[in-house]
């Protein structure tokens, strides 16, 4: 799931647990409209959309941990594929005040919350920019996320 160094509790000046957000970026973006300009014209079936959500993080050497959110939307009608949008969002914390065990939680549900609405915004405004109307995603349970990853994790685990 992720390749978290959690040996020990991040020290904080104020023994409170935090964190902070050092720095965000655009690692990776793809918007595809293969069928452009057909694709643009309106039709009398909605569009089918697939979404895709993966986070992962990792621990750097400097003490601070890298943050990927990954998001994906595919939409498709009965006449063929309208568009595929792809993002690589990132960000930089520094987490301090939190026990070892609960790195990983922290990391890959709180991270990916703060990230989420400038990664919703960028793909809103590609999809717009690619003549669609703007893809608005919902809001993303990363709690539930992380769960259920952890769970089929667990399981795969159990059935080797």
């Amino acid at each position: 799931m992720s390749d978290i160094d959690t040996g020990a509790p991040v020290p904080s000046e104020g023994g409170e647990p935090g964190i902070r957000i050092l720095a965000q970026f655009i690692r990776d973006l793809s918007m595809e409209n293969p069928r452009a300009p057909d694709a643009l014209r309106a039709a009398a079936d909605q569009p089918q959309i697939d979404l895709g959500v993966e986070m992962n993080a990792r621990g750097r050497e400097d003490g601070l941990y890298e943050v990927d959110l990954k998001l994906s939307a595919r939409a498709n009608r009965s006449d063929g594929p309208l568009f595929v949008v792809e993002l690589l969002y990132g960000g930089v914390f520094q987490i301090a005040g939190v026990p070892a065990d609960e790195v990983e939680p922290v990391l890959l549900i709180e991270c990916p919350r703060y990230l989420f609405p400038f990664a919703r915004r960028i793909i809103a405004e590609v999809t717009s920019e690619g003549g669609f109307p703007p893809f608005l995603l919902d809001p993303i349970d990363f709690a539930g996320v992380y769960a259920a990853r952890k769970a089929q994790a667990e399981e795969q685990v159990g059935h080797a």
